[in-house]
């Protein structure tokens, strides 16, 4: 039986441009994206405090489409959604009211919006429950059609890059491993991630795409997995020395760990709704455990 008291989770989906925000985590004195959610929160709700759980906590000038976070509100905060707004028709109110009612406070144009606010199944952690989290890296070089539309968020490369040489040394490093070579130290935090897909690609213009997935990204992971396939197109290294990079296990200036404007955060998978909280009870575990992935912050 549900208890009446008890807070109830809600689930946002939403995107954002992070070019102008210093990433996800709020921060004293600076512009993130948590910290302008939290604050809009607090406007809709009366000034009560909202602490927001995200499954990846982006870096400084990150993009995402695909994030997933989520906020417990408590009875009094719920009975304040509840409430319909002067001239809102049927349906204004509510849980599901919160994505339209935040958009509002942030701005109807503004780099960050929700798009949909949803009671959470039983067990749900946007962080947690999460199987994995996939990104995409965009690059146009001197073969691709430079829009300047969309150059906050895609890197530009001033020569042209070998795709074929460029996906061969993404392949290979698919699997479990240790990414400490592609990954910026962070103590007490593992390396071990399980890298699930990664590949290249152009789209109709030319631009290079690239797809990585993995059940947890490790500190600028991505950044340097896209740098050391970059260092391959441009034909600095062969594709197999990606995996000897990686097997290595030490930071290398071999490649250079690329900008941030050209990632985004598009997709966070999770498991059926009955699985949910097992996921997130195993994935505490293995964070608790030493050696173990930790499932923690993303690129």
């Amino acid at each position: 039986m549900n208890n009446p008291e008890a807070p109830v989770r809600v689930r946002l989906d939403l995107a954002y441009d992070g070019s102008d925000f210093t990433g996800w985590a709020r921060q004293p004195g600076l512009r993130t994206v948590q910290g302008v959610l939290e604050d809009a929160l607090g406007t809709i709700l009366g000034g009560e405090p909202c602490r927001l759980t995200v499954a990846g906590r982006t870096d400084v000038g990150v993009h995402a489409i695909g994030q997933v976070a989520h906020v417990d509100l408590e009875p009094a905060q719920l009975a304040r959604l509840d409430r319909r707004p002067r001239g809102r028709g049927a349906g204004a109110a509510g849980v599901e009211s919160l994505a339209r009612r935040l958009n509002g406070v942030v701005g109807q144009a503004a780099d960050v919006q929700v798009h949909r606010a949803s009671v959470a199944s039983a067990g749900f952690d946007a962080r947690f429950s999460a199987e994995w989290r996939r990104y995409s890296y965009r690059i146009a070089d001197a073969a691709a059609l430079r829009d300047p539309r969309s150059r906050a968020f895609t890197l530009w490369h001033p020569s042209e890059l070998d795709l074929d040489a460029m996906d061969a040394a993404a392949r290979s490093l698919l699997g479990l491993h240790d990414f400490a070579a592609y990954c910026r130290p962070r103590e007490g935090a593992t390396t071990i991630r399980t890298l699930q897909a990664f590949s290249w690609s152009r789209d109709a213009d030319g631009v290079l795409i690239a797809e990585v997935r993995a059940d947890a990204f490790c500190h600028s992971m991505v950044r340097a997995l896209v740098g050391a396939c970059v260092a391959a197109g441009e034909g600095r290294f062969d594709p197999s020395r990606a995996a000897g990079i990686r097997d290595e296990a030490v930071r290398t200036s071999e490649f250079i760990v690329v900008p941030s404007r050209g990632l985004t955060l598009m997709e966070v998978g999770y498991p059926p709704d009955a699985e949910l909280a097992a996921r997130a009870e195993r994935t505490r575990a293995r964070r608790d455990t030493p050696g173990l992935p930790d499932e923690g912050p993303i690129d």
